[in-house]
């Protein structure tokens, strides 16, 4: 189309410049006004003037706006979640679930580790504490029977173990060895009836002999009545006969009783240990002669029974009572002086 005479704009032409004119102007505008505002917003802080204000305003009425619009696009997010899982990878999840796996079996590992390494620093406590020449060694079996309380541990004559060696835990004298190999060694549990391991009450020095039973109790024995004990006590080895050392804790005393007429005290003792929690244990090799019982121990318990004698020989039994007395005395101070596994120690000799 040719331009109008004289060259003047088309009016559509002035429009569209005109437009984009105003509209350009108006941008500047709401350019410079946002900037005014913004400026005045940062200089007002919370000080609580109009900008604070109209805020606070404005957030109260678009709250219930954006909770409702949270709310309705809840549902639209999880069903997108189920989406991607449904529609992910197979050898993805695959990986993920071995990688579960894996770290499930890691954190078991570790967590065994560090319980050995408590029982094992336990036992190195134990071994500090009481000096002991000793060799460490590993459960791997309990008893093959129901009538007789063993383990079976992983070391024999091989380690330089030997019978008869007694054998503690970390809480004190579990047992000692009763029969020897080259790779493994059985030991007698202290809770067996065939055990029997001279002991005395720590607090009193009591003397007497610690027993096992059919059902897996403890007693002590030949403690007189005239003795203090009480529920309790702790029970400790005394070091007769020269195979545990002297006092190394075995249990704590359960019960107390004194029958009318006898010379003793039926003791029954809760072992420190439960054969359940035997794992890694310690043989004591040899002992120290501070380990050992004293010539004023044996005369202690010399002592002892003779009290034991003069005490059933003027009560007012009668004298048949006093001939039974004295033959308990008699075996009683064999008992406290011989070897304290006297019985163990029988039953080695007859297996070989």
């Amino acid at each position: 189309m040719a331009l109008a005479k004289g060259g003047t704009t088309p009016p559509s032409t002035r429009f569209r410049r005109t437009d984009a004119d105003g509209a350009l102007r108006t941008c500047i505008v709401l350019l410079v006004v946002s900037l005014v505002m913004f400026t005045a917003s940062v200089r007002e802080g919370d000080s609580g003037g109009v900008f604070s204000t109209t805020r606070g305003i404005w957030m109260t009425i678009t709250t219930p706006i954006r909770w409702v619009g949270g709310a309705l696009t809840a549902p639209f997010e999880g069903l997108g979640n189920v989406i991607d899982n449904l529609t992910a990878d197979q050898e993805h999840l695959s990986d993920l679930k071995a990688e579960n796996e894996r770290l499930v079996a890691r954190n078991a590992e570790l967590e065994e580790a560090e319980q050995t390494a408590r029982r094992l620093e336990s036992l190195l406590g134990l071994q500090s504490l009481y000096n002991l020449q000793s060799t460490a060694a590993r459960i791997i079996s309990g008893s093959t029977d129901s009538w007789s309380s063993t383990v079976t541990i992983d070391k024999g004559t091989s380690a330089g173990l030997a019978v008869g060696m007694p054998v503690t835990d970390s809480n004190g004298a579990i047992g000692q060895i009763v029969k020897c190999g080259p790779a493994s060694s059985t030991v007698r549990l202290i809770t067996d009836e065939n055990s029997a391991v001279s002991a005395m009450i720590q607090s009193s020095r009591a003397q007497g002999v610690l027993r096992g039973s059919v059902d897996g109790t403890l007693h002590l024995t030949l403690v007189r009545t005239d003795q203090m004990v009480e529920v309790g006590d702790t029970v400790v080895t005394s070091g007769l006969g020269g195979v545990f050392p002297k006092g190394l804790p075995v249990g704590k005393v359960l019960s107390v009783e004194r029958t009318s007429g006898s010379l003793y005290y039926e003791i029954e003792v809760e072992p420190l240990s439960s054969t359940e929690g035997f794992e890694e244990v310690l043989v004591i090799t040899s002992l120290t002669e501070d380990q050992k019982a004293t010539a004023a121990d044996v005369a202690e318990a010399d002592q002892q029974d003779t009290t034991a004698g003069t005490a059933a020989q003027t009560s007012e039994e009668g004298e048949a009572d006093d001939e039974s007395a004295d033959e308990d005395t008699e075996a009683a101070s064999d008992e406290l002086v011989a070897d304290g596994d006297y019985q163990d120690t029988q039953d080695i000799g007859d297996e070989g």
